[in-house]
């Protein structure tokens, strides 16, 4: 319960103008309800001659009567007056008038309550889900090496929704059922202490059996949830693996996977719906021996010489008694959705309370360009604190130079390059722009002097225009065009359906590799970057598609300063100077010529390309 008022407390603050309007409409709902039972029974004792006795108006500052006795005999004279004046027919319609508008009133208060909580319901969950897409933007890189895509869909979809069906739609029952049993509790113990007394020792022990069931709700949801996880994460796999998947004929080995999976999800749920189910008809057993119990001594009371309460008040007791009965019913439905969505405030917080290990300085400096070198000083780093994956690392790469970093797969290169942007923080050492640590500029201002060409060039499902403008503000289509022809791409991009309106499909599946990599270098044309970082950017290619490439990054490095990580080696030989990366260190370096006269690593590396 108290995570559940952390997360109400958190969201529900901008809605309080909404709070406090269900708030208001709930307690003239109540008290239109107390009123309309008060003034129906009364008026019928005496409608239909249960009720003998001649009364005569009290006055209402009587200082002999209490007010309920006040009150309930001049509704007894009122009523009686009406029938003498109109008769018992006329008399039995203006009650049923009376009781349709105070029941108008009521259920319309009772729909305003309801009404007004939607936006605010609909607006915690906005919030949450914002949160999250925040969060998730905000996170660095090493996260999602330790995430599965999947189990953060299924955090965002199935578990949001979850809070919103369990959590906020408790919210409801938790402003409104307070309210009501306050009121119908204070008219108990008003209309009979004795009998309250009686029901308030009794109702603690029919709350706990009630909630009982529900205490372990929130771990087997949990584990739900997990399972729902592994079933999103499934999926996902089955989407980015279906050329390998169809290739290898292992359909039915993926089929079988995720039927286990969802067999054993259906499992759980099982469980967690059938103890949720048991909420209704447990209540519901319990109100009624609560019902019973109460008439028992009600009737011992009534039968008892001096008796506290007569007939027709005690009749009055049982109907606000059976009305509290409802409020107690839907807390106990909240006691069972609470804990399950509390399942999964638990898994999205896994991300909400996620650390950011790449802080923003406390004073950040700005920058808008390089004017002097890049220095990488002693740079180590390691993912986990005890692997080291970098080794004392120095480098320097002037402005204008181009540098090469070679090595076997898994050597550290991608790892390098992604320390000058800070998408992870060196472990010892120090990288500098400009004689400036990168940990002491601005982040978002050291990124946008970077561009970045991948091997895996990520386009979005968007036209070619918004993929080449993507990040770049108020460009003209005049420069994107330009930024096109540069790379090579507008040939082809004109040839498509729309031009450069044309979609790409996801990831750009409608495009070719060699087309996708262009795409990718006539962004980072536009971005004009004084820095240029080239991971791998031909490596996949076919031959032709390579020429074309290059030929387009040749015109994208030619006035900037570039990194440049290679496979093929024939793409770096005119780099100002090649570092040999070797199990996270630098074992040599030197231009094209220099190395292969050493006759050492990157000898053995260009000899096996040769062949």
């Amino acid at each position: 319960m108290k995570d559940f008022i952390v997360v109400l407390s958190k969201y529900v603050r901008p809605y309080k103008t909404y709070l406090f309007g269900s708030l208001f409409f709930n307690l003239l709902s109540a008290v239109l309800n107390v009123f309309s039972f008060l003034s129906l029974i009364p008026m019928l004792q005496l409608l239909f001659g249960i009720d003998k006795q001649i009364y005569t108006q009290v006055a209402w500052n009587d200082p002999d009567l209490s007010m309920k006795d006040i009150l309930v005999n001049n509704m007894y004279y009122y009523t009686t007056m009406l029938m003498e004046q109109y008769g018992a027919a006329t008399t039995l319609m203006l009650i049923g008038i009376f009781l349709i508008i105070t029941t108008f009133l009521k259920t319309g208060s009772y729909f305003a309550s309801a009404a007004i909580m939607v936006p605010m319901r609909t607006g915690i969950v906005r919030d949450i889900r914002n949160a999250v897409y925040r969060k998730i933007i905000s996170l660095p890189l090493s996260f999602f090496s330790e995430e599965r895509k999947g189990d953060i869909i299924a955090r965002m979809s199935g578990d949001v929704a979850e809070i919103e069906n369990s959590v906020t739609g408790s919210l409801e029952m938790l402003i409104k059922n307070p309210i009501l049993i306050v009121c119908y509790m204070g008219v108990l113990i008003y209309w009979s202490w004795q009998l309250t007394l009686f029901t308030i020792v009794v109702l603690p022990l029919l709350i706990w059996a009630m909630s009982a069931i529900g205490r372990k709700l929130k771990h087997k949801s949990l584990t739900a949830q997990t399972k729902w996880s592994d079933t999103m994460a499934q999926l996902e796999e089955t989407l980015g693996g279906m050329r390998i998947i169809k290739a290898f004929t292992a359909e039915q080995k993926m089929i079988k996977r995720f039927e286990n999976v969802t067999d054993d999800y259906r499992s759980l749920m099982n469980r967690v719906q059938i103890r949720q189910s048991s909420a209704h008809p447990v209540s519901e057993f319990l109100g009624t021996v609560l019902i019973v119990l109460v008439l028992w001594y009600g009737g011992t009371l009534i039968f008892a010489d001096n008796s506290p309460i007569d007939a027709p008040n005690f009749i009055y007791y049982m109907v606000i008694l059976y009305s509290i009965i409802q409020p107690l019913k839907d807390f106990s439905k909240a006691s069972y959705n609470i804990p399950k969505g509390m399942a999964s405030v638990e898994r999205v917080n896994k991300i909400l309370l996620a650390e950011n290990t790449i802080h923003e300085p406390a004073e950040p400096q700005e920058i808008t360009g390089l004017n002097e070198r890049i220095e990488f000083r002693n740079v180590s780093f390691s993912y986990n604190g005890k692997v080291p994956v970098l080794r004392q690392i120095n480098i320097e790469v002037k402005k204008g130079e181009t540098i090469a970093i070679v090595g076997q797969s898994g050597s550290g290169k991608s790892t390098l390059v992604d320390l000058l942007p800070r998408y992870h923080d060196v472990t010892a050492g120090e990288i500098l722009v400009d004689g400036k640590d990168v940990r002491s500029l601005r982040i978002a201002s050291l990124r946008s002097i970077i561009g970045n060409v991948n091997q895996d060039a990520i386009l979005f499902n968007d036209s070619f225009y918004n993929n080449i403008t993507f990040g770049v503000e108020n460009a003209t289509m005049e420069q994107v065009v330009e930024a096109a022809r540069t790379a090579n791409a507008h040939e082809f991009i004109m040839e498509s359906e729309n031009g450069y309106d044309t979609l790409v499909g996801d990831r750009g599946c409608r495009l070719s590799g060699g087309q996708r990599q262009r795409i990718s270098i006539a962004r980072a044309i536009l971005k004009n970057p004084d820095i240029l970082i080239l991971d791998e950017a031909t490596s996949a290619l076919d031959t032709e598609s390579e020429r074309l490439v290059q030929d387009a990054l040749n015109k994208l490095m030619s006035t900037r300063t570039t990194i440049a990580i290679a496979h093929r080696l024939s793409t770096i030989r005119n780099a100002n100077e090649i570092y040999v990366l070797h199990e996270g260190s630098i074992v040599e370096r030197g231009t094209h010529e220099e190395l292969i006269k050493k006759d050492g690593y990157y000898k053995k590396l260009h000899d096996m390309q040769q062949l």
